[in-house]
């Protein structure tokens, strides 16, 4: 239990009660006449003990009130009447107060007041002294709850209730205050977050805490009711007391929401603190310092807020900034010391240079690359990735530039080494002349041609310059993870920065700190958390980044920090002094160019994400999908095996995409299901019954029907159906489009159908008007002068209504429909083709080559027809689809005519795949 001890008394004026965890100010010249010899005799005491001020216990007393009941009064005990003289008036102390220590003092309204926070609840025992300030022994009392209370219903429900309604009632009285903006300081603890967390963490042993702290909420309370609840030493009454008066405070708050001017202590965290008497002594001065709950001045101690400083300083000392944010720093420096921790602008001030601090300046990732470095990089790229050469050849290239930099520079370092050894010693050659000699003219000109020559070679040394890639490719062919790889490979650190959906410059370019709340840029927060300046920067969806708008425009944003002219020196907004960003690797990545500005796109290095082909999807998913999706599903290695059969059906019944994504998903609806195999056949008690091997047979039963059927092969030979090759605008898909056609009687009129744009609509005119300039040449026509679409009309449709589709791609697949309709003669159904087509008959290049064969093959295409100016870009296609396709090079429809129908008689000329006809000119 407890012990009573001797502590000097502060009286409170009337009306006036401080609760523990609160702060009250006592004016020092304006109040209790023993306030002055009472101060003095404090700083005795610190002196004596070698203490400081605030770690001298104080008690602070309310005066009671005439109006006071008995429930007021201590259980068990009759209090004391106390009488002492206050400004000449006799008035009676009350029989509980609260222990506290002094934080500061400080100047208000011009006086000077005593801020005081209070910690405990004591009784007042026994007045010990009067003169010349009041002195009394007072006994602590601690909030104990036994564990059989705790664990009552009805206590529980009043801490949940009262714990609820000070978190509503704080809600709405941050609501009350920034609606009418008269917000006292004594209210900016509620306006922060932090005070949410501390009452979150309070929990039903510190119900007399929750108590104590919802009391300093209700500023309407009267005197009569402060006092009642002071004197509510067990914590269920406290906590009943409380209550009623905090729902009327929030009931009132509630509807007026008018807040005007309230001024209360504010609260301070003392969650699991010991309330002893040796506690009361042994009390840190940690709880007086520099608290945001503190509107009263409670700044942090001279001490404290200088050891900080110090520290802070250090911290900037210890980043080595370049000279032009030193400065900035040092002038903010100097400006932060000068404030009080108080005004408003002095954590803005901190909060700039700890940022400032935090920004890696000189620290970079050692990377030194040796004879190993390259061959290990490549192995860690092939491991983690299959195929993608131009990335991975590209990487490589990057890597040996900087070795030869480095090896360079080391040749450099040498000679600047010796350059300087030699300056050192003509200058204590020089230095070691007898003085009184005639200058050594010769002797000074070595020097200076030494020191000329230091410089000359410092500046020789090279730096190389990170490469700014761009991956662009349809989802799921591993993009961004390649990027991890990079930086793996690297040894480098990793950050990745989501540009999809950022509309507001800001977010690139940080904000000013004139704003509240401002913040740097996403480049610099990930400079920061990176924490060197040479770290891969993935700069993920930036097609997806925002356009010009009203917040600005963040592809111009990007400009700057994407050029390697002018990134070196980045100007973000918040930061406002240069940083130099060129030391970064930046991957950006992309599903189209489309919504890329020009001037953002020059400034990368385009690296194209061509499909994945059903032979790299193989070898993909058994290297690296069924293995991971195996771990994911809780199986081993031997309870599942995926055969080649298996994975290849997979790929082309039930994927039909250009990455992985789709295929690792089936994998793992696979892998669950024999998951659950697996565990039904253990529950059986028969484990030998369970197949591990996934059969081509076993994939209807695990995944259902097939999704995808082979396009080409239901496709009979029909006259007027032609198959043509299209590149999917989003997502940098290719595949195959059928082209029909359909003659009717008519009037020569032609429908369109199958949602077509304007481009593929002029595409079927042009071919239209070719076939029917020729039709005599074409054996189409007994007569030269004979129109053939003069008593028909053609109906062209393209199946996949629900999709757009536009461009000049068709052209010659248009007219070979045509044509096919028109003969009777059916395309086979295998043979593909695509090219722009002119009215001289001449097929053009066309776009997305890789796209369309890749489709093609993956479809079942045999044989393809391209534009002969397209050659080269079947290069960079696969070695797997250019050796599964017959690859026809074309450049003139009577080339395809020939290579579609060999052997046929046209017009008295027989085209085969050897012949080259010169292209028959349009009469017209």
């Amino acid at each position: 239990m407890p012990s009573s001890e001797v502590m000097p008394v502060i009286t409170l004026r009337k009306e006036q009660v401080l609760f523990p965890s609160a702060l009250v100010e006592i004016p020092i010249f304006n109040g209790p006449t023993e306030l002055v010899p009472l101060l003095s005799n404090l700083i005795t005491r610190a002196e004596e003990s070698s203490t400081s001020v605030t770690q001298v216990p104080i008690v602070c007393v309310p005066l009671t009130s005439p109006l006071l009941n008995g429930d007021s009064q201590r259980p068990g005990n009759t209090p004391g009447q106390y009488e002492r003289s206050l400004n000449d008036r006799d008035d009676q102390l009350f029989s509980y107060g609260v222990s506290g220590k002094i934080t500061s003092i400080l100047g208000r309204n011009g006086t000077m007041v005593l801020v005081v926070q209070g910690i405990d609840r004591v009784s007042v025992q026994q007045v010990t002294q009067n003169r010349p300030f009041v002195e009394a022994r007072v006994l602590p009392h601690e909030d104990l709850i036994e564990e059989q209370q705790l664990q009552s219903s009805s206590f529980v429900k009043l801490f949940e209730t009262l714990h609820r309604l000070a978190k509503e009632y704080i809600s709405i009285l941050r609501q009350s205050a920034q609606l009418y903006g008269n917000v006292s300081p004594a209210l900016s603890y509620i306006m922060t977050p932090e005070i949410n967390e501390i009452i979150a963490e309070i929990g039903p042993n510190d119900g007399g805490l929750m108590a104590d702290i919802s009391m300093n909420l209700v500023p309407q309370a009267s005197y009569k009711q402060k006092l009642s609840v002071l004197a509510a030493v067990d914590v269920a009454e406290r906590m009943g007391k409380v209550l009623p008066l905090l729902k009327g405070s929030f009931y009132n708050l509630q509807h007026s929401m008018r807040y005007n001017k309230i001024l209360f202590p504010t609260v301070v965290v003392k969650t699991g603190t010991s309330r002893s008497p040796s506690a009361l002594k042994t009390r840190s001065s940690g709880l007086a310092r520099g608290s945001p709950f503190n509107p009263f001045g409670g700044e942090p101690s001279s001490e404290q807020d200088s050891d900080d400083l110090q520290d802070l300083e250090k911290k900037i000392e210890a980043a080595k900034l370049p000279p032009e944010a030193a400065n900035v720093a040092e002038r903010e420096f100097k400006r932060l010391k000068q404030m009080r921790p108080s005004q408003a602008e002095y954590q803005v001030v901190r909060t700039y240079l700890e940022t400032l601090a935090d920004i890696p300046w000189s620290v970079s990732t050692d990377d030194p690359i040796g004879a190993g470095t390259l061959e290990t990089a490549r192995k860690q790229l092939d491991d983690d990735h299959y195929g993608i050469e131009k990335v991975k050849k590209r990487l490589l290239s990057y890597l040996t530039i900087v070795r030869l930099m480095q090896s360079a520079n080391d040749a450099i370092d040498q000679k600047i080494k010796q350059a300087e050894q030699d300056m050192a010693n003509l200058k204590l050659t020089n230095d070691a002349a007898e003085e009184g000699a005639p200058p050594h003219h010769e002797l000074e000109e070595k020097v200076k041609a030494s020191s000329l020559k230091v410089q000359m070679l410092t500046s020789q040394r090279q730096s190389e310059k990170a490469p700014i890639l761009l991956l662009v490719g349809p989802p799921g062919v591993g993009k961004t993870s390649i990027a991890k790889s990079i930086a793996t490979a690297l040894g480098r650190k990793f950050h990745r920065i989501s540009l999809g959906g950022v509309k507001d410059e800001a977010e690139i370019r940080g904000h000013r700190r004139t704003y509240v709340a401002a913040m740097p840029g996403l480049i610099v927060q990930g400079l920061k958390r990176a924490g060197v300046s040479n770290a891969v920067f993935l700069l993920d969806e930036i097609d997806k980044l925002g356009m010009s708008n009203h917040h600005g425009d963040p592809t111009a944003a990007m400009l700057e920090v994407l050029d390697p002219e002018q990134n070196h020196a980045f100007h973000d907004h918040y930061v406002n002094t240069p940083v130099d960003l060129s030391k970064i690797i930046f991957i950006a990545t992309a599903n189209t160019l489309d919504t890329i500005p020009g001037p953002l796109l020059d400034r990368m290095e385009t690296l194209e994400f061509s499909g994945y082909t059903p032979l790299e999807k193989r070898h993909i998913a058994l290297r690296h999908l069924v293995p991971k999706q195996i771990r994911m599903n809780g199986l081993s290695e031997d309870q599942v095996y995926f055969s080649e059969e298996s994975i290849s059906k997979i790929i082309e019944s039930y994927t039909r995409e250009s990455g992985v994504r789709s295929l690792e998903r089936e994998i793992g609806s696979v892998c669950r299901a024999k998951a659950v195999e697996f565990v039904e056949a253990s529950d059986r008690g028969q484990p030998e019954s369970y197949q591990a091997d996934v059969t081509v047979e076993d994939l209807e039963s695990l995944l259902g029907i097939e999704k995808f059927d082979n396009e080409i092969a239901e496709q009979t030979a029909q006259p007027g159906i032609v198959t043509g090759l299209v590149a999917y605008s989003s997502g940098g898909n290719g595949g195959i489009l059928f082209i029909e056609v359909l003659d009717m009687p008519g009037n020569g009129s032609v429908e369109l159908t199958g949602n077509l744009g304007d481009v593929l609509k002029e595409s079927v005119h042009v071919a239209r008007s070719w076939v029917r300039s020729h039709a005599f040449e074409l054996g189409l026509t007994p007569d030269p002068t004979e129109d053939i679409m003069k008593k028909r009309s053609l109906h062209v449709h393209c199946p996949s209504g629900a999709v757009p589709k536009d461009g000049p791609s068709s052209g010659m697949a248009q007219a070979i429909a045509l044509i096919s309709l028109l003969s009777g003669r059916p395309v086979p159904p295998t043979m593909a083709m695509t090219g722009e087509f002119q009215l001289s008959g001449h097929v053009k290049k066309v776009g997305g080559i890789a796209e369309k064969l890749i489709g093609a093959y993956r479809a079942g295409v045999k044989t393809v027809l391209l534009p002969a100016q397209n050659e080269k870009d079947a290069r960079e296609v696969p070695a797997e689809v250019r050796d599964g396709l017959n690859i026809v090079y074309v450049s003139h429809i009577r080339e395809a005519i020939g290579h579609i129908w060999p052997g046929v008689q046209w017009s008295g000329v027989q085209l085969s795949e050897e012949s080259n006809p010169q292209p028959v000119q349009s009469r017209l």
